[in-house]
């Protein structure tokens, strides 16, 4: 599972985190550096090292801050992460596609499409600064419930982690409770199908105070009830 994760990391040939140590300094001593992930994770000794933060250009203008981790500290994140997503892969939302395997924004933007021409209305969600403002502890509890496995809740942290997290919080409630209101989810975007704006005005507010119940705020300027034409 290491030598895996290790592959999947060299693939993407990301920037050093905060050791300053890169892919080439990690593989100077492989067999070595991989036999120690392996076997602090399963000692339940291994902790991360803080990640390495840097600004990136926002397209609407200004920056938003990057974390970098340490290539070891990424090979242990897949090592999570492989193990816990076939698992909840059998149970997440048809409608959400971001951080999936075999699902993109291509596949959320045609579905979007052909729900429109059926649907007058869309609601168009921003969540104010989603990943700033999980409630780690209800999270984890949400990760518990998927798993029993102790490291696996020591070691958690990827973007996987934001699909568990609206999973419970939106994807499986608006199922329940709106299952007429198609959606498109993709990480933290969200598009809600209303056959009329008197249905998506309510309907809003329903979402505003559910998503409150996890310490998440809708963005009061980007979150926007508007027709399909002049969204896509």
């Amino acid at each position: 599972m290491v030598y895996k994760s290790y592959l999947n990391v060299k693939r993407k040939d990301g920037c050093a985190g905060i050791d300053k140590e890169s892919i080439e300094g990690f593989e100077a001593n492989l067999s070595g550096n991989l036999y120690k992930i392996w076997n602090r994770m399963s000692s339940g000794s291994y902790f991360p090292l803080p990640v390495r933060r840097q600004l990136i250009p926002k397209k609407q203008g200004g920056t938003r801050p990057l974390g970098i981790p340490t290539v070891s500290d990424r090979i242990a994140q897949g090592v999570v992460k492989d193990y816990l997503e076939p698992t909840l892969e059998r149970c997440f939302h048809q409608s959400s596609f971001g951080y999936r395997p075999g699902r993109s924004a291509h596949a959320a933007l045609a579905q979007c499409k052909k729900n429109c021409a059926s649907y007058s209305w869309v609601i168009d969600l921003d969540i104010k600064g989603f990943f700033d403002n999980i409630n780690h502890e209800k999270l984890l509890a949400m990760v518990a419930y998927h798993n029993d496995e102790k490291w696996v809740s020591l070691y958690v942290k990827s973007p996987l982690l934001s699909n568990i997290y609206l999973h419970h919080g939106f994807d499986k409630w608006i199922e329940k409770y709106y299952p007429s209101n198609p959606f498109e989810r993709y990480a933290d975007d969200i598009v809600v199908h209303c056959r009329s704006k008197e249905e998506a005005e309510n309907l809003l507010e329903s979402i505003r105070e559910r998503l409150l119940k996890f310490d998440l705020e809708l963005h009061s300027e980007k979150t926007k009830i508007r027709q399909p034409s002049l969204m896509l």
